[in-house]
């Protein structure tokens, strides 16, 4: 094999040391035609063989079949299309025994020689200060409460700076996107001018020709709010924000890999907000070199717009009461007032948390679940029910391991003992709902003080602390004022007296 040094040394020896051919042949045993050919292609360097016949002794008789799966191949669309591995199972129903190999070289051959391998040419663009961001999901494995969770990933890339935010949640849904937008634009502390982002379900309802969009009501009130101007790209065009689709990358090599392990979501996620302050101050810009991301984002943020507050961003629908205080959403239950049974409510379905109303008024609050067949309860809503049925204190499912105040739990547990415990417990918790937790919990430990544990003692201490000052005299009107005052004469009882002993010796 003729190689570049060999190419070089008869090269030199002939134009630069001015030896004959045969000398040169003789010298580097070479044949006379190989150093003639190399001294007349003066500007040959290199020699590459090129095979002008491959032969397929396992392959040629299924080109043909080959062939025609993979234009059928070239026409579907892309995520219908079959892989290579795919093409060499149906060939070997037809009887091939050759490797994966020689169908994924004659793959990639073909491709290029029809041209269905061409690479896309992109333009650079340039985001003025201030003027845009971009938003996408990723999904990452990560270890929550010791349970491997496939988590969602909100990721927002300042177009400019290229300063980055992200943040962790269980779903993808539109609360969720409304949530990771408050988030990152408190981080921001500003808000860009214009949104890009995928035609993602929670934003956009119907996608039209070229960029016309139907955006969702909801989030149409979202940017309303932020005088944000949302910009949908065109599907299968992730080009189109290409930033936040490179950040998906980096994030997940730098802040996802190993497996990261906490506790709940909001370790996580203090976690992820610290690291990308910390990326962002040791990465350099990839425009401005001498720049980190962090300095060209603090020049940035004066040009944002102001931070107009936060948006009530919840996904509202619309549900029923059951006869146990019960409202289900998103497969799980919530407990409500007991007032509210009988009539539709309203859930209000935060990030973080449910806001049940009913007529506008809150009914419900609870942290949200995100698992399956979960219940919610709150005690206090079944408080009105146990004063009819005072004997569900006792079993009821609300009340297991519910966690009273100190005094009220050492009543509880001193009432535990009597016949009637279960009902003056629930006159102490009924009168919570009007007198507020603080003063009955200061009337059970007066109780306590004292050595007594009843419901009636605690009721009067209760009616002593609400009205505590003495009642003030009542003023007589002078109307009541006797015409003939009483005569003080202790004479008249004797005459009573002797009156009374002579009725007695008549009766004799």
């Amino acid at each position: 094999m003729i190689t570049v040094d060999t190419i070089g040394r008869v090269r030199r020896a002939h134009f630069v040391q001015k030896k004959s051919i045969k000398a040169i042949s003789r010298e580097l045993r070479l044949a006379r035609n190989t150093v003639r050919s190399i001294i007349r292609a003066e500007a040959e360097t290199e020699r590459r063989y090129e095979r002008r016949a491959q032969p397929m002794p396992q392959l040629g008789p299924y080109i043909a079949a080959l062939e025609a799966m993979l234009a059928a191949n070239a026409r579907r669309p892309k995520r219908e299309r079959l892989t290579c591995q795919r093409m060499l199972e149906e060939l070997r129903l037809e009887g091939y025994r050759g490797s994966y190999d020689n169908v994924r070289r004659y793959a990639r051959s073909w491709a290029e020689r029809e041209g269905e391998r061409t690479e896309e040419a992109y333009v650079p663009l340039s985001f003025a200060p201030g003027e845009a961001y971009q938003f996408d999901w990723s999904h990452e494995c990560v270890v929550i409460g010791g349970v491997t969770t496939m988590v969602k990933v909100a990721q927002v890339r300042l177009c400019h700076s290229r300063m980055l935010f992200v943040r962790a949640y269980p779903r993808e849904s539109q609360e969720m996107v409304f949530d990771a937008h408050e988030k990152a634009f408190q981080l921001f502390k500003g808000v860009p001018r214009r949104g890009i982002y995928d035609n993602m379900k929670t934003a956009v309802d119907a996608v039209f020709v070229g960029k016309d969009r139907v955006f969702n009501r909801r989030f149409q009130q979202l940017m309303s709010h932020h005088l944000i101007e949302p910009t949908a790209c065109t599907p299968a065009a992730g080009w189109e924000k290409g930033q936040v689709e490179n950040q998906v990358g980096f994030v997940r090599k730098r802040l996802f890999s190993p497996r990261l392990k906490f506790k709940s979501y909001e370790e996580l996620n203090a976690w992820l907000a610290e690291r990308c302050i910390v990326l962002a101050q040791t990465h350099p810009h990839p425009v401005v070199k001498e720049k980190s991301v962090f300095e060209m984002f603090e020049a940035e943020r004066p040009l944002l717009m102001p931070y107009r507050g936060t948006f009530d961003g919840f996904h509202a629908v619309s549900a029923s009461v059951s006869k146990t205080c019960l409202v289900r959403f998103d497969n799980n239950k919530y407990s409500v007032a007991a007032s509210a049974v009988g009539r539709p409510v309203d859930v209000h379905a935060y990030a973080d948390r449910i806001v049940i109303k009913q007529d506008g008024h809150v009914v419900a609050e609870h942290r949200r679940r995100f698992g399956r067949h979960q219940v919610a309860y709150d005690p206090w809503h079944y408080v009105p029910v146990l004063a009819r049925k005072p004997g569900a204190l006792r079993n009821g499912a609300p009340f297991k391991d519910w966690p009273l105040p100190g005094a009220i739990e050492k009543v509880r547990r001193k009432l535990a003992g009597s016949h009637d415990g279960d009902r003056q417990m629930v006159k102490i918790l009924t009168a919570v709902l009007t007198d507020g937790l603080t003063a009955v919990e200061a009337a059970c430990a007066e109780s306590l003080a004292a050595g007594i544990a009843a419901a009636d003692v605690i009721l009067n201490a209760l009616a002593r602390h609400a009205d505590p000052h003495a009642v003030a005299p009542i003023e007589l009107s002078g109307r009541l004022t006797l015409a003939l005052p009483p005569v003080a004469d202790c004479a008249r009882y004797d005459a009573l007296r002797a009156g009374s002993i002579e009725v007695c010796h008549g009766a004799l």
